[in-house]
């Protein structure tokens, strides 16, 4: 009987061909693995080019808190409106 279940066969899903959505992607690559599909796999060849730096600036919480709700009242991230505040002073 165990010999029975060694020599089963492995089934995998066919791999689609394209998905209709990322999401839909997303959900095939959470339930498979990629090694079981190698074979359909090829070599991409693409260049990183990294030049964006992140200071990190002590803010008082309270000033924080001030950027904060005046960037959600304008609809922007915080990041966004503490920069053009900057530049706005530099």
């Amino acid at each position: 009987m165990q010999k029975a279940n060694k020599m089963k066969k492995y089934y995998r899903d066919e791999l689609p061909l394209s998905f209709d959505s990322i999401a839909d992607a997303a959900d095939f690559w959470d339930s498979h693995d990629s090694a079981d599909y190698e074979a359909y796999m090829e070599d991409a060849q693409f260049n990183v080019d990294i030049n964006r730096h992140v200071y990190l600036v002590p803010v008082a919480e309270s000033v924080l808190e001030k950027v904060r709700r005046k960037a959600k009242h304008q609809g922007v991230s915080t990041e966004t409106l503490v920069n053009m505040l900057l530049q706005e002073h530099a």
